[in-house]
């Protein structure tokens, strides 16, 4: 068995879905959450970050066409790839959550008649919101959905950002709008009717397109991923943005031939919750990525067997990812060490990937494990060409020496890429820690930060809520452990800090 051959063929796959979409239906399981998802029982798919929601995202994608068949059409409201079209509202976003709301309105209204176009569906309702969008300039065409979305702020800033001239404004009695902006789509129904024919409600466009879409005996799913980095960069922003769209959420749910599917981290869902939010009791319809150690370690066999290469050498075939998990250790065992560090009280290779890939939260993502999976991959065909001893035993693909050498590469990648990206103003206080001890308590914490130990306690809770600490003792005597993920990056040293 050549077994530099067989690594050098090997790839454990992409750990961001995006770039993997063409392999992801090789790699997955069917569970019952993808089976819910994909017969329409569930709307709002929540998971940490590096979870899994954009694979079921990209999977829908990508089964368009046996959604097409049950009379399902999908529009992405976001880009699955590349820069975010929200990304253009930072320089001048929505002021508060009712213009987001105007704006989740009117944008889904656009792109809602962009499919009716599209697929050729022509019907009365279907003639109405098309005269009414091209009236106001609003109808897709070719626009990027960053064109889409230009188009649509503008529209809903002249309508909700009336300026004075001269100090005063003349607002229109029925539509409240100020009567110089010359739109004829307003965001609240009009006190009376019959006042001007042309005049339509934004949730009247939602109707006409509900209406359209039933009339046909199709339902239109609009598709939202990556609102995580579509708001990044302004936590104000991400929350009237979230809350809004949840309140179009649930004012969609009277339409249901119109239906949001929104993939969403469970940490930005907690973080729009934590100061109220009461629609959030009547989000029922809704489901959250959840890993354990068979589902980790099915997924680690089924991108294994992905590998031709492997499969020959082994003799195993794509189906093994079905068999008992009991036949899957094994075969995860023929291709690694049964320990990395060795000694009764030590923990077996599965555990250690799992231990090392696993945040303060106590949660593992495939995400990191994926990319110590291509780490170790990397580590070790790098050492069969230089001829570093030890070499695998037996069969194995894989040395003990292989798995540490491994990982600081993702410890590096996780600590820079997730939460300096995400968390910049943490960036110094965790800088502070590097070469420290792995426990440290609010007294020796206070010292390396040079802040009172009240300070350290609410500085160190607040890192443990985005999964950099994971907390242990007690409330009068927490302390503070570091998990492995994040001790390579910053030289952590392994004991309780005096």
């Amino acid at each position: 068995m050549d077994k530099h051959a067989i690594l050098q063929a090997v790839s454990f796959g992409q750990r961001v879905a995006e770039d993997e979409t063409d392999n992801l239906a090789s790699y997955f399981v069917e569970t019952d959450h993808w089976t819910r998802l994909f017969r329409g029982d569930i709307d709002i798919i929540y998971g940490p970050k590096g979870s899994g929601k954009s694979a079921l995202y990209s999977l829908l994608i990508s089964r368009n066409s046996e959604l097409f068949d049950k009379n399902i059409l999908l529009v992405a409201a976001e880009n699955p790839r590349g820069a975010p079209a929200f990304r253009d509202l930072l320089p001048d976003p929505p002021v508060n959550e009712r213009e987001f709301v105007g704006l989740w309105k009117l944008y889904f209204a656009t792109l809602l008649h962009g499919l009716l176009t599209e697929y050729g569906i022509k019907n009365n309702y279907a003639a109405q919101l098309q005269r009414t969008l091209e009236r106001e300039g609003l109808v897709r065409g070719t626009l990027s959905l960053a064109g889409v979305l230009s188009s649509v702020v503008s529209y809903v800033r002249s309508a909700l950002r009336p300026r004075s001239v001269e100090g005063t404004i003349e607002i229109d009695p029925v539509t409240q709008l100020p009567k110089g902006f010359g739109g004829k789509i307003i965001f609240s129904e009009p006190t009376k009717q019959g006042v001007d024919p042309d005049l339509q409600s934004v949730d009247r466009l939602l109707e006409l397109a509900n209406a359209a879409f039933k009339a046909n005996g199709v339902t239109a799913w609009i598709l939202l991923d990556r609102l995580d980095v579509a708001f990044s960069e302004n936590v104000e922003l991400e929350a009237n943005a979230l809350r809004a769209l949840f309140r179009v959420y649930l004012d969609l749910l009277a339409h249901p031939n119109v239906q949001l599917k929104i993939f969403l981290r469970t940490d930005i869902w907690a973080r729009i919750t934590s100061e109220g939010f009461r629609e959030a009791s009547h989000v029922t319809r809704h489901l959250t990525i959840e890993w354990n150690r068979n589902s980790l370690l099915n997924l680690v066999i089924r991108r294994a067997a992905h590998n031709e290469s492997i499969r020959s050498a082994y003799g195993v075939t794509g189906d093994i990812g079905k068999s008992p998990v009991a036949t899957q250790e094994s075969f995860f065992y023929a291709l690694c060490p049964d320990q990395v560090d060795v000694g009764p009280n030590k923990s077996n290779t599965l555990d250690w990937l799992l231990s090392r890939t696993r945040d303060g939260t106590k949660t593992n993502a495939p995400r990191e494990l994926i990319h110590l999976l291509n780490s170790l991959r990397d580590v070790q065909v790098r050492r069969f060409e230089v001829g570093a001893e030890p070499f695998p035993e037996k069969n194995q693909l894989f040395a003990r020496a292989a798995f540490k050498e491994a990982l600081p590469e993702v410890s590096k990648v996780r600590l820079e890429q997730t939460l300096y990206a995400e968390h910049s103003e943490q960036k110094p206080w965790l800088e502070k820690l590097k070469g420290e001890k792995t426990l440290q308590t609010p007294e020796t914490l206070a010292e390396i930060w040079s802040v009172s130990a009240d300070d350290s306690v609410a500085r160190a809770t607040n890192l443990a809520a985005i999964g950099f600490f994971e907390q242990r003792g007690s409330k009068q005597a927490p302390e503070f452990w570091v998990p492995f993920l994040y001790r390579e990056a910053l030289d952590l040293v392994q004991g309780a800090a005096e």
